[in-house]
């Protein structure tokens, strides 16, 4: 489920419901959650194990916030919509502002995309940047705190065993205490004990999905001219199993970043990184790294799949009442695609209207039926995309590989056509659903291009693109 497929944030369809939730991680995800939650609670308390850091450096708890970060269009307006003000904050913090349509490179397919012909505002930043900003304005309502340097050690229940009744903490060397809660929402990331807690106490354990890709990045930032805004995204695509990506950030740095999925991994020296970059398929990288003084060291970072637990898959009476798991808890994807920071946004919109249709009262089951759909967009997205390096994983169902053979037509025709670029970057922004690349009129342009270019060629006509859209149509539609 995509922006335009849900309703937007209103403040005054939700009323109070309790008394405190707590969020236990203190990053994109948790501080978003939190910022809904201060819509139905007295009081939101968000738990972060790291010592949160005043300026935008990098914490142990996000190992990848080293890494490229993208704030798509369907985060972007989501987190505008909750914390009004926060693209200019963000600017006014370092953040730049580019046109998304034009300043922004996109490599796909041995080609760049045409330009398209409108304006799209892209924000670019740091992670711990885009996260700074976030929590000075969540932490702004009167009744959200963040504790950092603070443990969650266990949750409880309450008597009857069946709801959620708070946390046990322990605040850095202080003894651990209780902390009683209405609702608990987990936004510890990836590694969440979540699952294992449910098994130790007699509930039932998620289904889980693991789609391999085995990505590694090795990202350097370089200096930037100030007037600069170029921004390159060529990501991997088979049978290329390399790719790059330069982004401008604050502090006049470009992030310069090189990857290879499948097991091909950039070295993590200097001299290695300039060396992979020279076998990329666009001078993008090798440039910067050429041209530009390095700003601090390389860094490194692993991923071996994508990963989905399908908590929405459970009984309602095989979770405790008042659990909530949300950010990469849920699902991680392979990051290059951008998505974990939107997916967050439009997560924390679906828990607000889960709010609003019900109160606390059985909100764990109403949010993660809804919280679903959301994943399902970003999830497809990423294994269609990653199931090309590997044609027999049994884990990408079948629709999502037709649907990613259509996608790499509309890609190719983007090329030529800066209409199809735009519709392409409003499904990839998670704005429009993936139906919205098969209307006639996308189709009809996809297929001018796919014509064309076959006569051109004496290659195949457009018959067969024609038939995967209406099967698409029907399937998707």
């Amino acid at each position: 489920m995509t922006l335009d497929e849900l309703e937007r944030y209103d403040p005054d369809v939700v009323d109070e419901c309790g008394d405190r939730a707590v969020v236990v991680g203190g990053s994109v995800a948790g501080l978003l959650a939190a910022r809904v939650l201060a819509d139905a609670f007295d009081e939101v308390v968000v738990l972060e194990r790291d010592v949160l850091p005043e300026d935008a450096s990098q914490r142990d708890g996000v190992p990848q916030a080293t890494q490229i970060h993208a704030l798509l269009e369907a985060g972007r307006a989501t987190v505008e919509d909750l914390c009004p003000g926060y693209c200019e904050s963000l600017l006014a913090a370092g953040g730049v502002l580019l046109d998304g349509a034009s300043q922004f490179r996109f490599y796909g397919h041995d080609e760049y995309l045409a330009d398209g012909p409108r304006r799209m505002p892209f924000y670019a930043a740091t992670r711990p940047l885009f996260e700074r900003v976030l929590r000075e304005h969540v932490t702004r309502l009167p009744a959200v705190t963040v504790r950092g340097g603070t443990r969650v050690t266990d949750y409880l229940l309450d008597d009857t065993g069946t709801t959620l009744a708070g946390v046990e903490r322990r605040e850095g060397t202080a003894e651990a205490d209780r902390l009683p809660a209405d609702v608990v929402v987990d936004a510890t990331g990836r590694a969440s004990r979540t699952p294992r807690w449910l098994a130790t106490n007699g509930f039932a354990e998620p289904p889980v999905v693991d789609v391999p890709i085995d990505v590694g990045y090795a990202t350097v930032a370089v200096e930037r001219p100030p007037e600069e805004r170029a921004t390159t995204l060529a990501m991997a695509s088979a049978p290329r199993t390399r790719g790059e990506a330069v982004f401008p950030v604050e502090d006049g740095t470009w992030l310069v970043n090189v990857h290879g999925v499948a097991g091909d991994h950039p070295p993590t020296d200097l001299e290695g990184v300039r060396e992979f970059a020279a076998s990329l398929p666009t001078n993008a990288a090798a440039t910067a790294l050429d041209e530009r003084s390095p700003v601090g060291d390389v860094h490194a970072y692993r991923f071996p799949s994508s990963r989905r637990r399908r908590y929405e898959a459970l009984d309602a009476d095989a979770l405790p009442d008042g659990l909530l798991v949300v950010g990469d808890a849920i699902a991680s994807f392979n990051p290059i695609y951008g998505q974990g920071m939107s997916v967050s946004a439009l997560e924390a919109l679906a828990l607000h209207h889960a709010l609003a249709s019900g109160g606390s009262r059985a909100l764990s089951a109403r949010f993660f039926e809804r919280a679903s759909p959301v994943v399902d967009h970003a999830w497809e997205m990423a294994i269609g995309a990653d199931a090309s390096f590997a044609p027999g994983d049994t884990t990408v169902p079948p629709h999502v590989r037709a649907f990613t053979a259509y996608f790499d037509h509309v890609m190719r025709a983007a090329q030529e056509d800066g209409h199809l670029r735009e519709a392409l970057m409003r499904v990839i922004a998670m704005q429009d659903p993936p139906t919205a690349l098969v209307h006639p009129g996308v189709v009809r342009r996809v297929l001018a291009v796919a014509v064309g270019n076959a006569r051109a060629r004496r290659s195949t006509t457009g018959s067969d693109l024609r038939r995967l859209a209406a099967a698409l149509g029907s399937r998707f539609g």
